[in-house]
């Protein structure tokens, strides 16, 4: 395929990998409710800079509008079995209590928003591309596809993150779907690059990656369990250096298994060099386990700093790509040479 392709693709990964950390900004400022409705915020495509330019009743009204949009989420949640959820999201008294406007927070929602909506075009523009020029590659307009409907899944799960006022479970969902999105873009880069290589691995080597991979993954979902103890903390006004001291055993759990995680990768890293396959991306992923590292020692030792939270959640984000994109390598053709 095109060189052009390619590197629209590889843009587009680019500006998706951006969502987390937009996201992860809103998470840690509490900028999540600085616009209360979606897509528009207070109603306007360019969000307002004072609170002046709003009705006086503002807060009430977008209390009410909120509150629809949940009674409607409680019913799909009631249709798909899941009653207890549905309960204690329309139990909430919190849910329809509207916040104070501040312009920070109302303007870092709404960078994260546009930083979405230039993704999300760049995935529709992807698939237009796909259609026009690759469709007999039925796989790769498959998942172009996929990717765009998952982007549109998104864009609604974002606007019930919203309505709930930012109930934690529901912004879990929303960040592995936003993985899956990852997953399936380095998946249509790989197609596109259409790559195969020399190296015969060893299946050590590969059940080990492999494990390697579920590890990073499994640590991501820990470590969203992780975020989900610090909100309910954050709504019961526990400070910010008291977070780790109540952390329970899912904090515990995230920190111990770091250590397989690192120790795994140490181990495929010195085999890449004992058994000379060259694989140059585990450099890049030790080097961003160990980045994992620090910012984990930041949050035990130096009370979380708001700095260390999108850091940790982008580098995590990138190594499980990283390893996702690694699957290259296991492409196996005698007559093709590593380039």
């Amino acid at each position: 395929m095109s060189k052009a392709f390619i590197r629209f693709s590889w843009i587009t990964l680019i500006f998706i990998l951006l969502i987390f950390v937009a996201g992860s900004v809103v998470r840690t400022t509490g900028s999540g409710m600085g616009c209360p409705d979606w897509p528009k915020c207070f109603d306007c495509w360019v969000p307002p800079t004072s609170a002046d330019q709003l009705p006086e009743n503002y807060r009430e009204t977008y209390g009410e509008y909120r509150k629809k949009k949940v009674e409607k989420f409680s019913k799909l949640l009631i249709a798909m079995g899941m009653e207890d959820a549905a309960a204690q999201i329309l139990n909430d008294p919190e849910l329809t209590k509207e916040e104070p406007f501040n312009a920070r927070k109302t303007w870092t929602e709404y960078a994260n928003r546009l930083v979405g909506f230039v993704a999300g075009n760049l995935v529709l523009i992807l698939l237009i591309w796909v259609i026009v020029k690759y469709r007999a590659n039925r796989k790769l307009l498959l998942l172009a596809f996929i990717n765009l409907i998952l982007m549109g899944f998104e864009g609604w799960l974002g606007s019930i993150v919203v309505a709930t006022n930012l109930v934690p479970w529901i912004i879990t969902v929303h960040m592995l779907a936003g993985l899956v999105i990852v997953a399936i873009q380095i998946k249509i880069i790989r197609i596109a690059r259409d790559k195969k290589f020399s190296l015969k691995l060893k299946p050590v080597f590969k059940y080990l990656f492999w494990f390697s991979l579920i590890l990073t993954f499994v640590q991501i979902v820990l470590g969203s369990q992780v975020r989900q103890e610090i909100d309910f903390m954050v709504k019961e006004t526990v400070d910010r250096a008291n977070w780790i001291s109540n952390m329970q055993g899912d904090f515990l759990f995230h920190r111990s298994f770091s250590w397989l995680l690192l120790l795994v990768n140490l181990i495929l890293l010195w085999l890449n060099h004992k058994w000379h396959y060259g694989i140059p991306t585990l450099k890049w992923i030790v080097a961003l386990v160990i980045l994992e590292f620090i910012t984990g020692i930041l949050f035990s030792y130096a009370n979380m700093p708001a700095f260390s939270q999108p850091v940790h959640l982008l580098a995590a984000t990138i190594l499980l790509s990283i390893q996702f994109y690694s699957l290259d390598y296991f492409k196996y053709h005698r007559n093709s040479m590593i380039s």
